[in-house]
């Protein structure tokens, strides 16, 4: 009677309890990069060239549908403007380095090949279980061929509460001349919003960083992690990203528009300063390399409901 009670008992707990999801990555290679998959469902693809430069495209939020714009991969909507089309989901470039923009693209009429460009040459990894990693190695080159410095790039999926996450650790390196990257706003660490979630749409997106400050407010300042949300159809949504204190200048600076572009840069502070008297240009000597550590967060709801301070921190005690 006795163990016929314990076993009622048991299988009651269980089902009281909640079954803890645990998520499971796969990675799919192809000729023009890798998908990557959450579930079973396609969370995100690298791809290794769109225009002149390796993105990370298209990126689904948390209720199944695309977190940043489709322009200019896709054609432009009616909320989604034909505007910055080196604006593309999610990338890494910078707009002045030995003073050649990586950041701009310039006529789109024109092959990637005959443009500053980043040039990815090999994946070092790509694993996937309960997390996924994906490592690679690119070429940063002026439009007649020179290379100016290279970088590589570990980019790791995971999830954490019900949200996901991506981290983002890019060392620059210069090889065999110094590389300068030179103070200006166009910069550096980038993604391009889903079109209804930008205030500017007027549907209630917003902006907010670590600081507290909002919108506009939050241009051209150094925070920790800024986040940025709205809906998409219909249901809420938000983008962080978080800035690690072992990457180079933390806290960084956010090149963050009300229009949907969203970029950290530790560089341009003449231009968030609004001083020419501050200097943000930083010199690598041959050998030399600098690490920029950010993650991204996907998360439901506003950054309370989406708990982004506390994940922040969990982020900020992560070993580098």
């Amino acid at each position: 009677m006795t163990r016929t009670i314990l076993v009622f008992v048991g299988l009651l707990t269980m089902l009281l309890i909640p079954t803890v999801h645990a998520a499971e990555f796969a990675l799919e290679k192809a000729d023009d990069g890798i998908t990557v998959k959450l579930d079973g469902k396609v969370l995100t693809r690298y791809l290794i060239q769109s225009g002149t430069k390796p993105v990370l495209w298209p990126l689904i939020g948390p209720t199944g549908n695309p977190i940043t714009r489709g322009f200019p991969m896709l054609d432009a909507t009616e909320t989604e403007k034909a505007d910055h089309p080196h604006h593309r989901s999610v990338w890494f470039t910078h707009g002045d380095v030995n003073g050649i923009s990586f950041w701009h693209e310039g006529d789109q009429s024109k092959p990637a090949d005959t443009k500053p460009r980043i040039v990815h040459q090999e994946f070092l990894k790509a694993d996937a279980g309960k997390a996924a990693v994906i490592c690679t190695r690119n070429d940063w080159l002026a439009a007649d061929g020179t290379k100016q410095c290279e970088d590589e790039r570990i980019i790791t999926f995971g999830t954490e509460g019900g949200n996901v996450w991506i981290d983002f650790d890019v060392t620059v390196r210069a090889t065999d001349k110094p590389v300068k990257f030179g103070d200006t706003k166009e910069g550096t660490f980038g993604v391009r919003v889903a079109g209804t979630m930008k205030p500017d749409a007027g549907k209630g997106g917003k902006i907010v960083n670590s600081e507290g400050d909002t919108d506009k407010g939050a241009w051209g300042k150094a925070a920790s992690w800024v986040d940025y949300h709205g809906p998409v159809d219909g249901e809420t949504v938000g983008i962080a990203i978080f800035n690690h204190p072992k990457s180079f200048r933390y806290p960084t600076y956010w090149h963050v528009r009300t229009y949907g572009l969203f970029a950290a840069n530790p560089f341009g502070l003449h231009h968030f300063k609004g001083s020419r008297s501050v200097d943000g240009s930083h010199v690598l000597q041959p050998g030399q390399s600098m690490r920029l550590l950010h993650r991204v967060l996907l998360h439901k709801g506003d950054e309370k409901e989406g708990q982004v301070a506390k994940a922040f921190e969990k982020y900020k005690a992560t070993s580098k």
